[in-house]
């Protein structure tokens, strides 16, 4: 689900799927007037692009529906069984490819010179390590995984503040209120080149995946978000009911989730 929040105008964030391909994106837009629509747009549907093999669906604004992976509709992907190093490349990729097709429209357009789009993707694999979930992302848009009702972030904040807290400069209850808490440090698309983070989970039935921009993780903890996560069993409500939370607490950007579950 995505909801421009209470104070936004517009909705920059962007998120896009193919079930059948196991493959599942999020970006948040950033640039001014309809700039950072336009990026996260784009770099949702040249990285869905990168997986030619199934039709994807975009969705975008108001009425995305959560989706489970493995629901009795979705056709499994079939193909020999891939190496980690080219699951990665094949994430890494796609990534670069998003980056390209962001930079060159900008620098085609003056209007849109700095726009750019964090991005957090997740991929289904199975390799010789098992059945996967490879994440690759840049930005400050997030993943999560819901295990045994305990909620643990799988990717780390490419920001300011989040380096700031891993070189002991900041705890975490300074970096909550730090004035620089929106910068980022690794974007898609505001420079030529971009090297996204990608790591990798072993899956286990049942597990529960989060991917959110940060109008989720500003005005809900990670606490709060596990809370919901528990006492939903159907995606769709637990989507609407952090969408609801974040937009009671505040709503002070965009609001994005995507919720994946593995059966």
């Amino acid at each position: 689900m995505s909801d421009r929040g209470r104070l936004r105008s517009g909705n920059e964030d962007a998120c896009g799927h193919d079930v059948g391909a196991g493959v599942f994106v999020l970006c948040d837009g950033m640039g001014g007037a309809a700039a950072g629509e336009i990026a996260s747009h784009l770099a949702v549907e040249t990285f869905l692009a990168a997986f030619p093999a199934h039709e994807a669906a975009v969705r975008n604004g108001h009425g995305l529906q959560a989706v489970a992976l493995g629901d009795e509709d979705a056709t499994p992907s079939s193909h020999s069984q891939p190496s980690a190093e080219g699951v990665a490349d094949r994430l890494h990729d796609a990534v670069v490819a998003a980056n390209s097709a962001v930079f060159a429209r900008a620098q085609g357009h003056p209007e849109l010179r700095g726009m750019g789009t964090t991005l957090v993707a997740l991929m289904f694999e199975e390799t010789a390590e098992g059945y996967c979930a490879w994440m690759a992302h840049a930005g400050d848009s997030r993943c999560y995984l819901l295990r045994g009702g305990q909620l643990r972030q799988l990717t780390l904040d490419h920001s300011l503040v989040e380096e700031q807290v891993r070189m002991g400069q900041l705890t975490l209850e300074e970096a909550e209120r730090s004035p620089l808490r929106s910068v980022i440090t690794r974007a898609v698309g505001s420079a030529r080149f971009v090297e996204p983070e990608i790591t990798h989970a072993v899956v286990e039935p049942g597990d529960l995946f989060l991917l959110c921009s940060d109008g989720l993780t500003r005005e809900l903890s990670d606490a709060q978000i596990e809370r919901v996560l528990s006492a939903r069993s159907s995606l769709d409500a637990a989507c609407e009911q952090l969408v609801d939370d974040a937009n009671h607490s505040g709503g002070r950007d965009n609001i994005t989730v995507m919720l994946v579950r593995a059966r």
